[in-house]
């Protein structure tokens, strides 16, 4: 994590990019510091189509804050309708279904799917103020059923189309939402996952619900319940292509959004309409140095934020051209991703660590079978990437030549806060680099005062930026609780970080994954780090177990890549491989071998149910977004049989 190595933009990046200097990148950061509201003014005026405009830019009245209030604006005019006359005929989106099913969807066809299925939705009485749920798999109507609800001011929760009955019921019941958008099932891995079952599950314990509509993608036989569930395209097909925008506030809520919080309660992560959109807009373009001829593909779901600001609302509002994929990238081979890129000439690529971590786990002799040359940037999101992993990623997908934009943010910023422009700032493995304009980000200590250079304590942002969370839905106690109380005024985002004498930053992780070992405050992100660098290991997990002398002592869990290893033996080096790599604090008690580690449907790793099972053998906490529970149980059995 030391940030050893440099790697500078090459000229030919920096000669084309949207920000190619470091001395403008620098100028953005003071003027947005100096005169915010005067910044983000500009910005919105250049970026964004406002029916009306504001009086001012932005109110602050900690934790509540307002951006562009009284102005009147719509996501999905900023998506489709202002590009007709110049993108009318530029691909929108590209869908691979995992079958193998194509199709190309120009913005033209997208706006008039997105009338037509926001026409479906007025004929049915829905109105701005209503609230939906959209549980889809992903396929270019879930990016419709978006911009519909967005078209007309009904609030859209996404629920990922792994998450469970019981999950979706919970959070149906607490946006209090009277229509759920769904389809009968969707491809996974071979498989159908069966959406139209789960919603009919859930809604036994929703009585509120007025309308499901289901789209039909797979053809399974499903219940269709009289007077409650309509067809899709029944209802599109009767409707006109002639839908006006709804001119909303730009405070008017565009979605709820829910994570998973420690306790188990799900959040409803509330984000609005003009400050949103202006702020993905304007890092899609920073970030992604977005030209008009990309191919921009970013792997996530739509159930993730991920999805939300940087497969619809960001890219479409830029006027980007996406690639979706349907399925999973080990179907029908682990070259799937590779071959999709080489086919349709994807430029930039979006992923996560742990899916690049899968892939290094199965060599590079599947993407080396295919052209990846049309590659010219590449993207991390959803935790810390380990150096290594990095490397792999720039050499073996990128060949040295694609920068890669390594971002940190969270479901709660909206948009990304901290990563390089890639035509601007030099990149140190590990590290997200440096904050967007207009981000104040600091590392401080316990009483928020910054600490020194390279010394680790909690990541702060110390004034609102435009796409932050407004409120919890339904708790604003718990939202003011969890964000502002730590420092009065100033936004905790719970992770653990460093900034270096350069002023990178280096995220380590969420804060409850420090551990203190005989004194020593050691981040769990460092040694899992130490642990992949090794030739033998392809992703770890450490957590802390309670220890009677050192208070706390380092529990790793580890999967190897393919090979014949002697478990014994290699626990042993390993643990010195630690020792070595960080100092002799670090040794770890136990590294326990697994095949696969638990983790979210999104791919993060569980850290918590890990602690569960070394410090109680059990566990008992949230496990609605785990996406393989017997991987818990089998660990947990892995401890009983020791």
């Amino acid at each position: 994590m030391s940030g050893n190595e440099v790697f500078n933009p090459s000229p030919e990046f920096s000669s084309r990019a949207h920000v190619g200097s470091m001395e403008a990148y620098r100028d953005l950061c003071r003027r947005a510091e100096e005169h915010p509201e005067i910044f983000w003014a500009e910005q919105a005026e250049k970026e964004i189509h406002w029916f009306e405009k504001w009086s001012h830019a932005f109110e602050w009245h900690p934790p509540f804050v307002k951006w562009f209030a009284g102005a009147k604006t719509n996501a999905a005019y900023n998506c489709l309708d202002r590009h007709l006359e110049t993108r009318g005929d530029k691909a929108a989106l590209i869908f691979e279904g995992e079958p193998g099913d194509q199709r190309t969807i120009t913005y033209r066809q997208l706006h008039e799917e997105v009338s037509r299925f926001a026409n479906a939705l007025k004929a049915r009485g829905y109105k701005p103020g209503d609230r939906s749920i959209i549980y889809m798999p992903m396929i270019p109507e879930a990016v419709v059923a978006m911009l519909a609800c967005a078209r007309i001011g009904v609030t859209h929760s996404v629920v990922f189309g792994g998450f469970s009955a019981e999950a979706l019921k919970a959070r149906i019941q607490d946006l209090d939402a009277h229509l759920v958008l769904t389809a009968d099932a969707g491809w996974r891995r071979g498989k159908e996952l069966r959406l139209k079952d789960a919603v009919d599950e859930a809604l036994k314990e929703c009585p509120a619900v007025r309308d499901v509509i289901v789209y039909k993608r797979t053809g399974a036989a499903i219940h269709m319940q009289e007077g409650r569930d309509s067809w899709w395209h029944e209802l599109e097909a009767q409707a006109s292509a002639d839908c006006p925008a709804e001119q909303l506030d730009a405070e008017h809520p565009l979605f709820v959004l829910y994570t998973s919080g420690t306790t188990g309660k799900p959040k409803g992560i509330l984000h609005t309409t003009g400050g949103y959109i202006t702020y993905t807009t304007c890092t899609m373009k920073w970030v992604f140095d977005l030209k008009e001829d990309d191919i921009y593909w970013c792997t996530a779901d739509i159930g993730w934020v991920t999805g939300h600001s940087y497969i619809v609302y960001g890219p479409l509002s830029a006027g980007a051209t996406c690639l979706i994929y349907e399925g999973a990238p080990d179907t029908p081979a682990w070259d799937r991703w590779w071959d999709i890129i080489e086919r349709h000439k994807a430029t930039i690529l979006y992923t996560s660590p742990t899916a690049i971590r899968a892939l290094i786990k199965q060599g590079e002799a599947w993407p080396g079978k295919h052209d990846l040359s049309s590659l010219r940037l590449l993207g991390s999101v959803g935790e810390p990437i380990n150096p290594a992993a990095w490397e792999w990623y720039h050499r073996v997908i990128g060949k040295g030549r694609c920068p890669i934009v390594d971002t940190w943010w969270q479901t709660e910023t909206g948009g990304i806060l901290i990563a390089p422009m890639p035509g601007a700032v030099p990149l140190k493995p590990g590290s997200g680099t440096l904050p967007m304009p207009g981000v104040l980000a600091e590392v401080v200590d316990f009483e928020g005062k910054p600490v020194a250079d390279d010394a680790e304590g909690f990541l702060i942002i110390k004034r609102p930026w435009p796409a932050m969370i407004r409120n919890i839905w339904g708790d604003p106690d718990r939202f003011q609780q969890q964000y502002f109380s730590r420092i009065p005024g100033i936004y905790f985002t719970g992770d653990a970080a460093r900034r270096d004498k350069d002023g990178y930053f280096w995220v380590l992780g969420r804060v409850d994954d420090v551990m203190n070992v005989s004194g020593h405050r050691l981040s769990t992100m460092e040694v899992e780090s130490a642990l992949v660098r090794h030739p033998a290991v392809a992703e770890a997990a450490v957590v802390a177990k309670p220890h009677e002398i050192t208070g706390q002592a380092v529990c790793c869990f580890v999967t190897l890549k393919l090979g014949d290893w002697d478990h014994h033996k290699l626990g042993l080096e390993l643990r010195q491989w630690v020792a070595h790599e960080i100092g002799s604090f670090a040794r770890p008690e136990e590294i326990r071998f697994s095949e696969s580690l638990p983790k979210t449907r999104s791919g993060k790793i569980m850290r918590r149910l890990l602690r569960e099972i070394v410090t109680t053998h059990t566990v008992t906490g949230d496990v609605t977004t785990l996406e393989d529970l017997g991987v818990v149980t089998k660990l947990a059995a892995q401890h009983d049989e020791d």
